[in-house]
């Protein structure tokens, strides 16, 4: 009986990595004959699991969906996979931390002891976001609906929000939104963010289209045919897209600055997206991007130099109010010494071990 048992978790093993096998292949892996074959398919079937065999030379099985799920039989590689996936998957999209901790304690539980042991030892927290933008989680219903409509080949109609200046005032108003219709076609994950790849019906071009952005309007019923999508690297095209608000080719605030310190230091440790231009040997034009004036300015401050702003005047605004919060701060550490940097400190240095902000 345990052999007959152990053969039917091989088989059902086989049918998760091959959704067909013919009647002699799986005899072959099973190492039985034709009619042990049978009788264990027979076996499933009492079980619950559907297999359908279809007629003609040697015959060929199929497992079709059915009302009971199959053992799940992983290899050690891809257990760590799951495990390290369920861990993560909370960071980028709300409301499934719960569901995602119950299926890694199942998950976890029918493992064999030297994997629950690997398990544990890559144990992720998520405090947040591990990427280098910040990355807005959107909720799981959008998601689903997204997949769902790419998957169906229908017509989303929704808002689009822009990306226009963020205010400094975090309370403000949201950002103004514009009517699209699209033909879903991609879900891609970049940098922590969701995108979906689709076809602007008004504006007739392609997009990549950020999903924290986007309001779903009501189902249109309508389906379209699929389209032979614009690149066959979806990294380059979504990169590429100008509306992506994380390039920092195209952040919204964008300033120009004189450094004290050599140009080669400063492009060391300068973001990415940053132009660095030498001046004299020991001074450099700085021009970067950020998310708001203020955390550009934020930005320009972990160079440990002084700094001679060249515009815009939005961003001298900026450094004259973050000037002041400092001071406050300096200030409220009375009795304390403020604002001295390590000695020999190399201008940057304290830049490369900020997480790429202020």
């Amino acid at each position: 009986m345990a052999e007959t048992s152990a053969r039917l978790l091989l088989l059902l093993s086989l049918f998760q990595s091959r959704r067909e096998w013919s009647g002699t292949a799986l005899a072959q892996r099973l190492e039985v004959s034709s009619r042990t074959l049978r009788r264990d398919i027979d076996r499933l079937r009492q079980l619950g699991y559907p297999v359908r065999v279809s007629r003609g030379p040697g015959g060929a099985y199929r497992l079709d969906a059915g009302t009971r799920l199959p053992p799940l039989l992983f290899d050690d590689d891809q257990a760590i996979a799951v495990a390290v996936a369920l861990q993560t998957a909370p960071t980028t999209v709300v409301g499934i931390e719960e569901a995602a901790a119950r299926a890694l304690a199942t998950v976890r539980q029918v493992m064999p002891t030297h994997l629950r042991h690997r398990i544990d030892a890559v144990h992720v927290t998520s405090i947040g976001n591990a990427w280098d933008f910040a990355a807005p989680p959107i909720d799981s219903p959008l998601l689903l609906a997204l997949g769902t409509a790419v998957h169906d080949g229908a017509v989303l109609v929704l808002d689009y929000a822009s990306a226009a200046d963020p205010p400094e005032d975090e309370s403000a108003a949201p950002r103004r939104s514009s009517a699209r219709r699209l033909e879903p076609h991609r879900l891609a994950v970049w940098s922590g963010r969701w995108y979906l790849v689709a076809w602007d019906v008004e504006r007739r071009e392609w997009g990549a289209f950020r999903a924290d952005r986007i309001t779903l309007g009501p189902p249109t019923g309508v389906r379209f045919s699929p389209r032979e999508m614009p690149s066959a690297d979806l990294t380059t095209f979504i990169t590429g897209e100008l509306d992506r608000g994380d390039a920092p080719g195209h952040w919204p605030c964008r300033g120009e600055v004189l450094l004290d310190a050599p140009a080669a230091v400063v492009a060391r440790w300068a973001p990415g997206g940053a132009m660095v231009e030498e001046v004299t040997a020991n001074r450099c034009r700085l021009t970067l991007g950020a998310w708001s004036w203020t955390g550009l300015a934020a930005l320009i401050g972990t160079f440990a130099s002084d700094i001679e702003v060249v515009g815009p005047p939005e961003l001298a605004a900026a450094c004259g109010r973050l000037a002041r919060r400092y001071a406050a701060a300096s200030r409220s550490m009375t009795g304390h010494e403020t604002g001295l940097d390590a000695p020999g400190a190399a201008p940057g240095a304290r830049w490369a071990g900020s997480a790429h902000g202020a």
